[in-house]
């Protein structure tokens, strides 16, 4: 157990401390490369790395250890964080992001508010009352994007749910009331939506869709009676996501390659790693097995040689490095969404979670060993 969870910080800080360094310094501008197979990202590309940053490592800094040398880690980079959305907020910053020109800035926005729920005293309660207003400021302009008739309503939906919770009185019911029920619509069965009215094989269910529809619906599904009844829906569609997903690891510790934004890396697990954080795991999948099964992932594509540049930044790619597999929207900051599979470091050093070795359906099965017969969740769900 202490092994990997020691990696898993390790790791997650060697992805992430170039991100809040610079910001911290409010040095990103001038530090950051922007690696892009076309186009000029500059307008996008720092909220892209500040959102996806923070939503990743939210939980471990909000339930972390406050003792000890990972203790010290994680305040150390609570600290740096906090300062990294003052740089990223105020007007006067030479880092100070864009949250209204294009698109983009909704999705990374909805990013960093993910964060703010995931960890709302070490990321907004500790945070001065000139950072708060700036944060709360930036976050209700994105209000001017109109969201892509997609996954993105759910972005919008994130914002104001955030917003609501930092008790901003005017948070806008109707954005969240839509992307919950397009969302429901587009249920296509057996624990999967529809990305739109379309259904796409890619990992955008966990990217975006079930995470932030489960973390919406915590932050204020008990503020109308419907949305009370459908976040139990979505939780029953989120437990067979999540078995859906740990199959999908094979005995090698690799996944499909399905897709778009496969630049993305181990983020594709946000949404396992997210249920074992909640402890709220499918029936029989033991959480050791899963975080086994993590760790292996996380191994096989953070050791693949060019995955991260001479300064520490990391490069498009899948396995190492692959700019030839970044979408036209893929930048140096959206890879930044890696770092969503380490969600699980919010759990207690003692929690089951890191306790013990497990094989995983996968590997088990590819042994000769025992597994568990895959069950579906059929009817209307």
């Amino acid at each position: 157990m202490g092994d990997d969870r020691k990696y898993w910080v390790d790791t997650l800080v060697r992805i992430t401390q170039p991100v809040l360094n610079s910001l911290s310094e409010r040095r990103m501008v001038l530090d950051m490369p922007i690696e892009a197979r076309e186009g000029d990202r500059s307008n996008y590309t720092y909220l892209e790395a500040l959102g996806r940053t923070l939503a990743g490592m939210a939980p471990w800094l909000e339930h972390g250890p406050r003792s000890g040398e990972e203790g010290e880690i994680r305040s150390n980079m609570a600290v740096m964080a906090r300062q990294a959305i003052e740089a990223a907020t105020d007007p006067t910053s030479p880092d100070y992001m864009n949250f209204t020109k294009g698109g983009q800035p909704l999705v990374d926005a909805a990013f960093l508010a993910n964060a703010v729920l995931r960890a709302p005293n070490e990321l907004y309660a500790m945070l001065g009352d000139k950072v708060k207003a700036n944060l709360i400021s930036a976050l209700r302009s994105t209000r001017v994007i109109r969201p892509v008739f997609s996954n993105w309503l759910l972005f919008s939906a994130m914002i104001e749910a955030a917003l609501f919770r930092m008790g901003v009185e005017d948070w806008d019911r109707m954005r969240v009331d839509y992307a919950l029920r397009q969302h429901q619509q587009w249920y296509k069965g057996d624990g999967v939506y529809g990305d739109g009215p379309a259904f796409h094989w890619d990992y955008y269910n966990s990217f975006v869709i079930q995470p932030m529809l489960v973390d919406i619906l915590d932050a204020i599904g008990d503020q109308f009676e419907d949305w009370a009844t459908l976040q139990v829906k979505v939780l029953k569609r989120a437990v067979r996501y999540a078995a859906i997903l740990e199959r999908l690891i094979s005995p090698e510790g690799t996944f499909p390659p399905l897709g778009r934004s496969l630049a993305y890396r181990f983020g594709a697990f946000q949404h396992l790693s997210l249920m074992s954080l909640r402890e709220e795991l499918p029936e029989g999948l033991l959480p050791a097995q899963v975080r086994c099964a993590l760790t292996a992932v996380i191994r096989k594509q953070i050791q693949m040689p060019g995955t991260f540049d001479d300064s520490g930044w990391l490069r498009i790619g899948f396995a190492g490095s692959q700019p030839e597999i970044g979408e036209g929207y893929i930048s140096t900051g959206s890879l930044y969404l890696c770092t969503t599979v380490f969600l699980a470091l919010g759990l207690s050093p003692e929690a089951e979670f890191w306790q013990g070795e497990a094989e995983w359906t996968a590997l088990k099965a590819w042994s000769g060993g025992t597994i568990q017969i895959d069950k579906t969740i059929s009817g209307e769900m």
